[in-house]
């Protein structure tokens, strides 16, 4: 077979389908001189809060910006948030700069989320906050860290970088805990052409807080309430995203049908396939699976002309960014071995069944 050369995603083909519609509006705005702020991004928080089920939704200009500043806004200075050390250090650095400090705690095999029953267990009087990360498109299961942290008075921030529109019995990621904070980095489900994020919440007082600190701590112009941060949206990033929602749920589905094409090709491997608990409608971010053979897998796929990554090869707790924080290796034993197994295969929207056929080819050719 002819050899082939497959991206992770492919963000050009997908450029390729919405071209006139993006140049279209974008000349729109470059003509206006609109490139902050605006009808643009109000248009997309309120098209983005309906679809999240959520009251407000605030843009703003990351991920890890939305996250510093929900972890702000519920006021963790100087206490305990827990959280898993198996994810992207953006959750983590959030925490520090707003002041916050990080008690992590191991995920559930199944899901590589938050580990309900590992929260319970750990929650103390300095616990301020729990944001469980739903990793590569699953949720966590949310009801029980929901009723731990409701009984200990605790704030929930959800980390939805990367489970734009999955279902958590039937509800949408984001709509469950006080807080949720969104990615739109380009490679997400829903992404833009450059960074930019959004914290979506019910509460009004929450809302204007955001809505103020991320625009240097101001509600009208040239007057500054408190010391805030430039973390507004930009008018074209908010253009592209508003054209891309109208898109999401289609493309969710396509990953969930390429999910099952892998799941079926790969059956009856020596590896770990994804599992998605009952309670979960995933969008497939990532298809990841384990081996443990993992570089060897890799050379193989690479040599084929396929992408792969690792997302992500070392948990936080051993990072040397993190050497000082009182834990080391074996103190979280699952994400410690998920990391040295996990292998993300190529996925998105416009990945065919020919090239999932090719990849999961490769795959058992490898194991003979």
């Amino acid at each position: 077979m002819k050899t082939q050369n497959i991206p992770m995603v492919n963000l050009q083909a997908q450029y390729k389908r919405l071209e006139g519609e993006v140049s279209e509006k974008w000349k729109q705005l470059c003509r206006k001189g609109s490139f902050i702020l605006g009808e643009e991004v109000e248009k997309f928080e309120e098209e983005f809060a309906v679809y999240c089920a959520r009251k407000h939704a605030v843009a703003v200009s990351s991920g890890t910006s939305a996250l510093h500043l929900a972890l702000e806004a519920s006021g963790v200075r100087g206490r305990e948030v827990i959280t898993t050390p198996f994810t992207f250090i953006a959750t983590a650095e959030a925490v520090i700069h707003a002041g916050g400090k990080i008690k992590w705690i191991d995920i559930e095999k199944r899901t590589y989320c938050l580990d309900a029953e590992e929260l319970e267990k750990n929650i103390s009087p300095e616990t301020a906050a729990v944001m469980p990360v739903q990793l590569y498109g699953c949720s966590a299961d949310m009801d029980p860290i929901l009723e731990s942290s409701r009984k200990a008075g605790l704030a929930v921030i959800e980390d939805c970088a990367q489970s734009h529109g999955a279902l958590y019995k039937g509800r949408k990621s984001g709509s469950l805990g006080d807080i949720a904070c969104f990615s739109f980095y380009p490679g997400k489900n829903l992404g833009a052409y450059g960074d930019a994020g959004c914290v979506v919440c019910d509460s009004d007082e929450t809302a204007q807080l955001l809505r103020r600190l991320g625009n240097h701590g101001s509600d009208k112009r040239y007057y500054h309430t408190e010391v805030g941060y430039n973390y507004r949206m930009d008018t074209l990033q908010a253009a592209v995203l508003r054209i891309k929602l109208r898109y999401l749920d289609t493309w969710n589905e396509k990953r969930r049908r390429i999910a099952g094409l892998y799941n079926e090709r790969l059956k009856g491997l020596p590896l770990a396939l994804p599992e998605v608990p009952e309670y979960a409608e995933h969008v497939f971010h990532q298809y990841v699976i384990l081996a443990d053979d993992r570089e060897k897998l890799m050379k193989k796929l690479a040599d084929s002309g396929i992408a792969t990554a690792i997302h992500y090869p070392v948990a936080l707790h051993m990072q040397p960014s993190f050497s000082d924080s009182g834990y080391s290796e074996g103190d979280f034993p699952v994400s410690e071995e998920i990391s040295r197994r996990c292998l993300s295969l190529p996925i998105c929207p416009e990945l065919s069944e020919s090239q999932v056929e090719y990849i999961t080819g490769k795959i058992r050719e490898f194991y003979g």
